[in-house]
């Protein structure tokens, strides 16, 4: 479990302590004996089996893939993923390659919902860049949603990262995006449900990725 879990579950219980002595009766412990049973059941981080082989890509986050997008960016064609992440979803996040991470850039922003596109660019969120041995980068960004007020995000650029490796997470209901070299190869779909660290987004082949055509819109991650 995420320590989060054990300080808000613990903080209620002690309330619940509080009233049911000051106030003489249970009946006023229900509610945040309730509240403290879903923070320590929200905040849970189960072991996750995590696949082996070369060029897997793992997903980062629990949730729903909302979005399989093929775009152009100026290092080439790429791959844009969305996962959303409802309150139910366990909400730890992953690192979905092996690899040195590069960069990590915060923004402050919004809380819109995270279903609205309009959120990728305006909520609060936070982007990792992880660049495996192979050569190739697989970009991330976790993104703040309606309910979402923090950003946990605990490794520093220059550290190494294994595929799966805890990493930090988003509170409450949330999005992730990821950016794929544009020769992945999918093993996804959109509505598909995935986990993080054990779920397989795609497969990165040892071919070098195709250039975009210029026609193509420019957006990405970064």
């Amino acid at each position: 479990m995420v320590r989060d879990g054990y300080l808000y579950g613990i903080a209620l219980l002690a309330v619940a302590a509080s009233l049911h002595f000051f106030l003489g009766g249970w009946i006023w412990s229900i509610v945040p004996v309730l509240l403290a049973l879903f923070f320590l059941w929200f905040f849970r981080d189960p072991e996750r089996a995590v696949p082996q082989g070369e060029g897997l890509v793992v997903s980062p986050a629990d949730g729903k893939v909302t979005e399989v997008l093929r775009v152009a960016t100026p290092e080439g064609e790429r791959l844009r993923l969305s996962i959303f992440l409802n309150v139910f979803n366990v909400h730890v996040n992953r690192s979905p390659i092996s690899g040195v991470l590069r960069e990590v850039r915060y923004q402050k922003g919004e809380f819109l919902n995270a279903m609205n596109p309009a959120s990728a660019e305006k909520n609060e969120q936070n982007l990792a860049v992880v660049e495996a041995a192979e050569g190739y980068a697989v970009a991330f960004k976790q993104i703040a949603g309606l309910l979402a007020r923090r950003i946990v995000f605990k490794p520093t650029p220059g550290a190494r990262l294994e595929r799966g490796e805890r990493i930090g997470l988003i509170k409450f209901g949330s999005r992730v995006d990821v950016l794929l070299p544009g020769n992945a190869e999918l093993r996804v779909k959109k509505g598909d449900h995935v986990k993080g660290g054990s779920s397989i987004l795609a497969n990165i082949p040892d071919t070098p990725p195709l250039e975009a055509p210029n026609e193509m819109l420019v957006e990405s991650l970064v």
